[in-house]
């Protein structure tokens, strides 16, 4: 069965409603042959990375920058992740207050290190979360899914 990781740092009220709409995307019964996992980036582990054939990241916009807990993680994986030599698929879903640019650049230059390569574009949210947002992030939950399957 393929592997889809969903890795986050989930803050707010606002990360928790997209968070929600990705699993249920990834999760979504049409969807066959794919195990969704998710794990806060604090509890993620580098067998966790390893063991994917997608990946999901979720982070705040933290003063123009992903969240420690997810810089965190790539510190934990980066070098496992750079020898297994997979180009892994990822997806990217940030929420901030004002502005995600610093973060999606930051996440997108490292996951990009690593040899991952980007599936969708980011989602980007700013502000409180809206129907549209949401409806993103689920899609993205979706095609990340299944592009796991591809692997």
């Amino acid at each position: 069965m393929a592997r889809l990781l969903i890795v986050h740092h989930t803050v707010s009220p606002a990360t928790q409603e997209l968070l929600e709409a990705v699993l249920e995307g990834a999760r979504d019964d049409a969807i066959e042959g794919v195990e969704a996992v998710a794990r806060p980036a604090l509890s993620a582990s580098a067998a966790d990375a390893l063991e994917a054939d997608a990946v999901v990241l979720g982070t705040p916009a933290n003063i123009g920058y992903m969240s420690g807990a997810l810089k965190y993680w790539f510190d934990l994986v980066y070098y496992p992740a750079l020898s297994a030599g997979r180009a892994v698929p990822y997806s990217l879903y940030v929420h901030g207050n004002d502005d995600t640019a610093g973060a999606v650049r930051a996440v997108e230059g490292i996951a990009g290190g690593m040899g991952w390569r980007r599936h969708r574009p980011p989602v980007r949210v700013t502000g409180a979360p809206g129907a549209p947002d949401r409806d993103a992030c689920r899609e993205l939950g979706a095609v990340t899914a299944l592009a796991a399957l591809d692997m």
